[in-house]
């Protein structure tokens, strides 16, 4: 693996990524950045709220899913997934400094586990995306008389065989290689159920920062 690295896309820079999607190398570019291609404030504000908001219920749902529908509980968890890695998307696109000063709130360790949460979701929505099948990642809880045995929030995550790169480019290689080694060591082994509510906490903490921004930015549109 070689390091990562490309150019700013307001200043030509050539930097290091912190982040898979980042696109400029300080804070001062990317405001200069959004100032000379300001786009749509209404749409970005409404795209946070749908996409939060599809997110929440698809996540209220899991709980009633029955556990013997397998077919249908693992479409469920898959369904979760997308939510949950387009809402982290947006964030990250349209309200980025919001996003960041959510992070920065958390104690090293809890930012670890809440950015590595989220980078293992990530390689979980690319291998559905390829089609993969959702069971290899997924370990259905064992059939009992509790409640409990019979949700899937109690299935867990499996850990997961080295990914395959044949087509990927050495930058692709390296970003999955990232996710895949977040998914190892924040989701495999816990619970489908934690995982889930751990990201939906971080990303509604998030969203309620970036709401009266976004809002501020309609106002002053009009």
């Amino acid at each position: 693996m070689v390091a990562d690295t490309r150019d700013c896309a307001q200043c030509g820079t050539s930097f290091v990524p912190r982040r898979e999607h980042a696109r400029f190398c300080c804070v001062r570019c990317r405001a200069a950045w959004n100032r000379e291609h300001l786009g749509d404030p209404a749409a970005d504000a409404s795209a946070l709220v749908w996409s939060l908001a599809a997110m929440s219920e698809t996540a209220g749902r899991l709980g009633q899913v029955p556990a013997w529908d397998r077919p249908r509980a693992l479409a469920a968890i898959g369904e979760a997934v997308w939510w949950v890695t387009i809402v982290d998307a947006t964030l990250v696109r349209h309200h980025l400094q919001a996003y960041d000063t959510v992070i920065a709130s958390h104690t090293p360790e809890r930012r670890e586990l809440v950015e590595g949460t989220l980078a293992g979701l990530r390689f979980v929505r690319n291998r559905i995306g390829a089609e993969a099948d959702p069971a290899e990642l997924i370990e259905p809880g064992k059939p009992g008389l509790d409640a409990g045995g019979r949700r899937i929030t109690r299935w867990t995550w499996k850990p997961a065989p080295d990914p395959a790169f044949a087509s990927e480019p050495p930058r692709g290689r390296a970003w999955e290689m990232t996710r895949y080694r977040a998914y190892q060591a924040h989701l495999a082994g816990r619970t489908t159920g934690e995982v889930f509510d751990q990201a939906a906490a971080f990303l509604e903490l998030a969203a309620a920062k970036a709401m009266p921004v976004a809002d501020a930015a309609v106002r002053a549109a009009r």
